[in-house]
């Protein structure tokens, strides 16, 4: 006896008639992909949070995000190092902001996304200590 599988394409729901996305050029994915990584560290999100409303030197981070000066430092060198913040030298101290409003936007938008509670069924959530 034999039976007969039919599998049938199921497309996804339409959004408004949308037709597919361009594909992107694969330096442009790396990118980005680089930048998202850059954004992945909790006190990295909260160093740009921080940014987003004021320019602020290292020990202003520090007071605000209760953290030690050498792990604020580092964070800052490799938000500095993926074009997210930018350092400018006044006297003794180094006073940080952040390169666009765009960054900014991307971390608001996860931070306020993770805040709304859980979506869908497989929504377990991701803790700190997963960053």
């Amino acid at each position: 006896m034999t039976v007969e599988v039919r599998s049938e394409h199921v497309h996804s729901p339409v959004r408004g008639g949308a037709q597919p996305v361009p594909p992107r050029p694969a330096h442009t994915l790396a990118a980005a992909g680089e930048l998202l990584r850059a954004l992945a560290a909790p006190v990295r999100i909260s160093i740009v949070l921080q940014l987003r409303e004021a320019d602020r030197c290292v020990h202003e981070l520090v007071e605000a995000l209760g953290a030690a000066q050498p792990l604020i430092s580092q964070h800052l060198r490799v938000l500095k190092a993926a074009g997210v913040v930018h350092g400018e030298r006044h006297g003794r101290e180094v006073v940080y902001r952040l390169v666009d409003e765009h960054l900014a936007h991307i971390v608001v938008d996860a931070v306020t996304h993770v805040e709304e509670g859980p979506r869908g069924i497989n929504s377990g959530g991701l803790g700190t200590e997963d960053l």
